[in-house]
């Protein structure tokens, strides 16, 4: 999570929210699920979703968002 009060943080680029079955993870400048090995992260139990984000906000920082998983 950035912080507040360094207002020169980049935004996360992932993150999640609920969804019917549990929880979504997505980017937050498309709007789109994130995908893994081409499937959506969607559905997901809390914490599993929560470390997802960590981890792909992780590659996204050292990669510049150009990775596939």
């Amino acid at each position: 999570m950035p912080d507040p009060a360094n207002s020169n943080a980049e935004p996360e680029t992932f993150d999640m929210r609920p969804d019917d079955e549990g929880w979504t993870v997505y980017n937050v400048r498309t709007d789109e699920p994130a995908r893994v090995k081409g499937v959506r992260q969607t559905g997901l139990d809390m914490e599993k979703a929560d470390d997802l984000v960590d981890l792909l906000n992780r590659l996204a920082r050292r990669t510049g968002e150009s990775f596939s998983l």
